[in-house]
């Protein structure tokens, strides 16, 4: 599928306005798993017809990462920089493939200026099931197949979001086996609060470890997710257990996009 995804600055130019910003984020960018993922996003978003843009290279890290480490004077520049950006160009309405950068620009940018409204890719593709703009036909049947999915702690217990993206995997006839932490009770990935970017202190075990020994309890042959660096974590989980033929890692906009056939 060939199409070319809009700048705001070109549809700007051209005098015309999106219905929704794509927010990619820096995973998203720069992440050669998540880019994958951003690109699922683009095609559901072309194949439904919603007129979208990006921002390009006006696009800047929410400061999300800055923030949780502590670095709150950084943080704010990043803000008042996207900020600026943002409400030069009247954005109404975002999407984000991150629930990091969901949570920044939802909850944390009205008390600096930016006020929007921020929705995460999973509800979106809710609310396309909903209206009967994307059905799970035309592509790769997951039919009986046993997924799990992993809530990610930004979307989930931050936002308390966990119907939308079971909601796309329920439209798959697919079998849906919830680990044993799940929704309110879930266990983080271990990349929240900036650890994505460190090392993690001494301890018996790593937290992504103990997350894939949950998962592969319930048997599957899919894990879900909806976040970049639960990806990675999980991903390295699956690695390090040598179980990457049977089991797969994939995003609900991956596993949306190849329902569809996208």
């Amino acid at each position: 599928m060939e199409f070319k995804v809009p700048t705001m600055a070109e549809l700007m130019a051209a005098g015309e306005e999106p219905e929704i910003l794509f927010w990619v984020g820096c995973a998203g960018s720069y992440d050669e798993r998540a880019q994958k993922i951003t690109r699922d996003i683009c095609k559901i978003l072309h194949h439904v017809g919603i007129k979208y843009a990006v921002l390009g290279t006006e696009e800047s890290c929410t400061g999300d990462p800055a923030k949780r480490a502590g670095n709150e004077f950084l943080f704010q520049m990043q803000a008042m920089t996207n900020i600026e950006v943002l409400n030069a160009y009247n954005i109404k309405k975002i999407v984000t493939g991150c629930p990091h950068c969901f949570n920044t620009i939802k909850n944390e940018y009205p008390g600096l200026g930016g006020t929007y409204e921020v929705i995460h890719h999973t509800q979106l593709i809710q609310d396309l099931i909903n209206e009967g703009k994307l059905k799970a036909e035309g592509g790769e049947s997951f039919k009986g197949k046993k997924i799990t999915y992993h809530d990610p702690c930004y979307l989930g217990r931050g936002n308390g979001i966990y119907e939308a993206p079971r909601k796309a995997l329920e439209v798959l006839d697919a079998q849906l086996v919830e680990m044993k932490r799940c929704k309110s009770n879930g266990l983080c990935c271990g990349a929240g609060g900036a650890q994505m970017f460190k090392e993690p202190e001494k301890g018996k075990k790593d937290i992504n470890v103990e997350r894939i020994d949950e998962a592969l309890e319930t048997n599957p042959q899919f894990i879900a997710a909806g976040c970049p660096f639960c990806m990675t974590m999980l991903s390295d989980g699956i690695k390090l257990k040598d179980k990457e033929q049977e089991i797969k890692v994939l995003d609900i906009a991956e596993i949306t996009a190849r329902a569809n056939g996208l």
